[in-house]
Protein backbone atom coordinates (compact mmCIF):
# COMPACT_ATOMS: atom_id res chain seq x y z
CA UNK A 1 0.00 0.00 0.00
CA UNK A 2 1.07 3.75 -1.40
CA UNK A 3 0.43 5.04 2.32
CA UNK A 4 2.73 3.06 4.14
CA UNK A 5 5.65 4.80 2.64
CA UNK A 6 8.11 1.67 2.41
CA UNK A 7 11.85 2.82 1.11
CA UNK A 8 12.05 3.60 -3.01
CA UNK A 9 14.56 1.22 -3.04
CA UNK A 10 12.28 -1.31 -2.24
CA UNK A 11 10.51 -1.22 -5.54
CA UNK A 12 13.20 -0.89 -7.29
CA UNK A 13 14.43 -4.45 -6.16
CA UNK A 14 10.93 -5.79 -6.77
CA UNK A 15 10.45 -4.42 -10.57
CA UNK A 16 13.70 -5.89 -11.39
CA UNK A 17 12.59 -9.20 -9.40
CA UNK A 18 8.99 -8.95 -11.86
CA UNK A 19 10.92 -8.32 -14.97
CA UNK A 20 13.34 -11.47 -14.46
CA UNK A 21 10.47 -13.61 -13.50
CA UNK A 22 8.77 -12.47 -16.85
CA UNK A 23 11.71 -13.29 -19.07
CA UNK A 24 11.77 -17.13 -17.25
CA UNK A 25 8.81 -17.38 -18.73
CA UNK A 26 8.83 -15.73 -22.12
CA UNK A 27 6.69 -13.09 -21.51
CA UNK A 28 6.36 -10.54 -24.62
CA UNK A 29 4.80 -7.17 -23.99
CA UNK A 30 2.11 -6.57 -26.01
CA UNK A 31 1.65 -3.08 -27.51
CA UNK A 32 -1.21 -0.89 -26.50
CA UNK A 33 -3.00 1.20 -29.32
CA UNK A 34 -4.40 3.31 -26.78
CA UNK A 35 -0.78 4.97 -26.30
CA UNK A 36 -0.95 5.88 -29.92
CA UNK A 37 2.23 7.04 -31.63
CA UNK A 38 4.30 6.13 -28.27
CA UNK A 39 3.08 2.64 -28.35
CA UNK A 40 5.81 0.83 -29.88
CA UNK A 41 8.39 2.52 -28.49
CA UNK A 42 7.31 1.80 -24.99
CA UNK A 43 6.69 -1.74 -26.21
CA UNK A 44 10.43 -2.04 -27.05
CA UNK A 45 11.59 -0.39 -23.55
CA UNK A 46 9.36 -2.54 -22.08
CA UNK A 47 10.72 -5.53 -23.53
CA UNK A 48 14.21 -4.88 -23.12
CA UNK A 49 13.78 -4.49 -19.78
CA UNK A 50 12.41 -7.78 -19.46
CA UNK A 51 15.11 -9.39 -21.92
CA UNK A 52 17.89 -7.80 -19.89
CA UNK A 53 16.57 -8.54 -16.32
CA UNK A 54 18.62 -10.06 -13.51
CA UNK A 55 18.02 -12.48 -11.10
CA UNK A 56 18.34 -10.55 -7.61
CA UNK A 57 21.74 -12.02 -6.02
CA UNK A 58 22.07 -12.81 -2.40
CA UNK A 59 22.97 -9.10 -0.99
CA UNK A 60 19.75 -8.08 -2.94
CA UNK A 61 17.64 -10.40 -1.47
CA UNK A 62 18.71 -9.93 1.97
CA UNK A 63 18.10 -6.07 1.12
CA UNK A 64 14.57 -7.02 -0.17
CA UNK A 65 13.61 -8.35 3.01
CA UNK A 66 15.59 -5.89 5.30
CA UNK A 67 13.46 -3.11 3.41
CA UNK A 68 10.17 -5.09 3.90
CA UNK A 69 10.24 -4.27 7.27
CA UNK A 70 11.30 -0.47 6.89
CA UNK A 71 7.80 0.65 5.82
CA UNK A 72 4.92 1.65 8.24
CA UNK A 73 3.61 -1.78 8.31
CA UNK A 74 1.06 -1.35 11.04
CA UNK A 75 -0.61 1.36 9.76
CA UNK A 76 -4.08 -0.22 7.98
CA UNK A 77 -6.08 2.23 5.71
CA UNK A 78 -8.94 3.11 8.36
CA UNK A 79 -5.68 4.66 10.22
CA UNK A 80 -4.09 6.43 7.54
CA UNK A 81 -7.92 7.47 6.40
CA UNK A 82 -8.08 8.41 10.51
CA UNK A 83 -5.07 10.33 9.64
CA UNK A 84 -6.35 12.34 6.84
CA UNK A 85 -9.41 13.03 8.58
CA UNK A 86 -7.60 14.83 11.58
CA UNK A 87 -5.97 17.04 9.25
CA UNK A 88 -8.66 18.23 7.68
CA UNK A 89 -10.35 19.20 10.89
CA UNK A 90 -7.82 20.78 12.69
CA UNK A 91 -5.07 21.65 10.02
CA UNK A 92 -1.45 19.95 8.83
CA UNK A 93 0.36 22.16 11.53
CA UNK A 94 -1.74 21.07 14.77
CA UNK A 95 0.16 17.78 15.50
CA UNK A 96 -0.87 17.90 19.09
CA UNK A 97 -4.54 17.80 18.23
CA UNK A 98 -4.26 15.56 15.41
CA UNK A 99 -2.07 12.98 17.12
CA UNK A 100 -4.95 12.71 19.97
CA UNK A 101 -7.44 12.57 17.77
CA UNK A 102 -5.56 9.57 15.69
CA UNK A 103 -5.09 7.93 18.79
CA UNK A 104 -8.61 8.01 20.26
CA UNK A 105 -9.66 6.08 16.94
CA UNK A 106 -6.87 3.89 16.34
CA UNK A 107 -4.95 3.71 19.70
CA UNK A 108 -1.80 4.73 17.51
CA UNK A 109 0.82 6.48 20.09
CA UNK A 110 1.42 10.39 19.66
CA UNK A 111 5.24 9.38 18.87
CA UNK A 112 3.63 7.22 16.19
CA UNK A 113 1.59 9.73 14.30
CA UNK A 114 4.50 12.10 14.98
CA UNK A 115 6.71 9.86 13.18
CA UNK A 116 3.97 9.39 10.37
CA UNK A 117 3.33 12.73 10.04
CA UNK A 118 7.15 13.67 8.99
CA UNK A 119 7.32 11.33 6.29
CA UNK A 120 3.43 11.65 4.78
CA UNK A 121 4.31 15.39 4.18
CA UNK A 122 7.52 14.62 3.18
CA UNK A 123 6.25 12.08 0.79
CA UNK A 124 2.91 12.57 0.30
CA UNK A 125 3.69 13.26 -3.20
CA UNK A 126 3.96 9.35 -4.02
CA UNK A 127 0.53 8.76 -3.35
CA UNK A 128 -1.32 7.87 -6.46
CA UNK A 129 -4.79 9.73 -4.93
CA UNK A 130 -2.86 12.78 -3.40
CA UNK A 131 -4.52 15.57 -5.60
CA UNK A 132 -8.14 14.31 -4.08
CA UNK A 133 -6.43 13.78 -0.20
CA UNK A 134 -5.09 17.51 -0.16
CA UNK A 135 -8.27 18.76 -1.56
CA UNK A 136 -9.66 17.58 1.49
CA UNK A 137 -7.15 18.65 3.65
CA UNK A 138 -7.11 21.97 1.98
CA UNK A 139 -10.70 22.53 1.99
CA UNK A 140 -10.78 21.77 6.02
CA UNK A 141 -8.10 24.09 6.59
CA UNK A 142 -10.47 27.32 4.53
CA UNK A 143 -13.30 26.44 6.93
CA UNK A 144 -10.65 26.85 9.76
CA UNK A 145 -9.19 30.09 8.32
CA UNK A 146 -12.58 31.12 8.05
CA UNK A 147 -13.50 30.19 11.32
CA UNK A 148 -10.63 32.37 12.54
CA UNK A 149 -11.76 35.18 11.01
CA UNK A 150 -15.04 35.36 12.31
CA UNK A 151 -13.89 35.05 16.15
CA UNK A 152 -11.18 37.98 14.85
CA UNK A 153 -14.37 40.19 14.06
CA UNK A 154 -15.62 38.97 17.15
CA UNK A 155 -12.97 39.32 19.15
CA UNK A 156 -13.46 43.37 17.74
CA UNK A 157 -16.59 43.81 18.01
CA UNK A 158 -16.31 42.14 22.27
CA UNK A 159 -13.70 44.89 22.56
CA UNK A 160 -16.77 47.70 21.71
CA UNK A 161 -18.69 45.84 24.23
CA UNK A 162 -16.88 46.83 27.30
CA UNK A 163 -17.64 50.62 26.33
CA UNK A 164 -21.31 49.72 27.41
CA UNK A 165 -22.81 49.12 29.92
CA UNK A 166 -26.40 47.27 28.71
CA UNK A 167 -24.26 45.90 24.93
CA UNK A 168 -27.50 43.94 24.28
CA UNK A 169 -29.12 47.46 23.84
CA UNK A 170 -26.52 49.82 23.52
CA UNK A 171 -24.05 48.14 20.79
CA UNK A 172 -23.86 50.37 17.67
CA UNK A 173 -23.24 47.92 14.30
CA UNK A 174 -22.06 49.20 11.45
CA UNK A 175 -23.65 47.86 8.55
CA UNK A 176 -21.77 49.89 5.55
CA UNK A 177 -23.39 49.20 2.20
CA UNK A 178 -24.19 45.41 3.21
CA UNK A 179 -27.32 45.86 5.66
CA UNK A 180 -29.82 43.43 4.55
CA UNK A 181 -33.55 43.58 5.01
CA UNK A 182 -34.26 40.25 7.01
CA UNK A 183 -33.20 41.39 10.16
CA UNK A 184 -33.13 44.52 12.35
CA UNK A 185 -30.30 46.13 14.38
CA UNK A 186 -31.41 45.15 17.44
CA UNK A 187 -31.89 41.41 16.44
CA UNK A 188 -28.57 41.69 15.04
CA UNK A 189 -26.83 42.74 18.71
CA UNK A 190 -28.77 39.93 19.81
CA UNK A 191 -27.12 37.54 17.42
CA UNK A 192 -23.49 38.87 18.28
CA UNK A 193 -23.88 39.25 22.05
CA UNK A 194 -24.94 35.67 22.00
CA UNK A 195 -22.33 34.54 19.90
CA UNK A 196 -19.81 35.73 22.03
CA UNK A 197 -21.41 34.55 25.41
CA UNK A 198 -21.41 31.16 24.45
CA UNK A 199 -18.71 30.91 21.89
CA UNK A 200 -19.31 31.16 17.59
CA UNK A 201 -17.68 27.74 17.16
CA UNK A 202 -19.66 25.39 19.56
CA UNK A 203 -21.48 22.47 18.09
CA UNK A 204 -24.82 23.23 18.86
CA UNK A 205 -24.97 27.61 19.23
CA UNK A 206 -26.69 27.93 15.83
Amino acid sequence: QDFQFFPPRLFELLDQEIYYFRKTVGYKVPKNPELGSDASRIQKEEQRKIDDAQQLNDDEIAEKEKLLTQGFTNWTKRDFNQFIKANEKYGRDDIDNISKDVEDVTGKTPDEVRQYSRVFWDRCHELQDIDRIMAQIERGEAKIQRRASIKKALDAKVGDMARYRAPFHQLRIAYGTNKGKNFIEEEDRFLVCMLHKLGFDKENVY
